[in-house]
């Protein structure tokens, strides 16, 4: 065999031990277990059982559920919109708006912001606010309530955390709006 061959062979031999030594040795160093709890659920929406629509449950008014509601508990729900939305006053817009001071601001109107087509239409040309009503059913099922919107979060099917996250929103402003009363409240 010639010289240059053995040379070359050597070489790429003696590399590969090189890589795989430091590919143990690193590994060794920087080993890390899988994490006892996941870091964030995404929940997906369950379809019906065959043979139809499942029954929808007895809405109970938002103004009732606000009544009982928990900002704090809001705020820890929230944190699964922060991956998207900002909450902070003159916070960035990320992949969703900012939502500082959204309850009783017109829908698809936050400066900066390219809204969906289907989002803008659901607005009605800004006519249209994110009420606590609104908001109450838009955060059930965002695909259903606006069909189209980017928005690819399934929802908050519980009727508790969505009270809570919805109060929460409504401290996101510099002078809130009032609450519904929950005495007048219909849905």
């Amino acid at each position: 065999m010639n010289s240059y061959v053995n040379t070359a062979v050597g070489a790429l031999l003696g590399t590969i031990f090189v890589l795989m030594s430091v590919s143990i040795a690193s590994e060794g160093i920087f080993h890390s277990e899988a994490p006892e709890k996941e870091g964030f659920a995404i929940v997906a929406e369950e379809a019906p059982a065959a043979g139809g629509e499942a029954a929808p449950a007895a809405a109970v008014p938002i103004a009732q559920l606000l009544a009982s509601a928990d900002a704090k508990a809001g705020e820890a729900v929230f944190k699964k919109c922060q991956a998207c939305h900002d909450g902070t006053k003159g916070g960035p817009n990320k992949v969703g708006p900012n939502l500082f001071g959204v309850v009783d601001r017109p829908i698809a109107s936050h400066e900066g912001f390219a809204y969906s087509a289907a989002m803008k239409d659901f607005s009605k040309g800004g006519s249209e606010k994110w009420t606590f009503e609104a908001l109450n059913k838009f955060l059930t099922a965002p695909k259903k309530d606006v069909p189209g919107t980017a928005m690819g979060f399934a929802g908050l099917a519980k009727d508790q955390d969505r009270a809570n996250v919805i109060l929460y929103l409504h401290t996101l402003a510099d002078s809130p709006v009032p609450l519904p009363d929950p005495k007048t409240a219909t849905q």
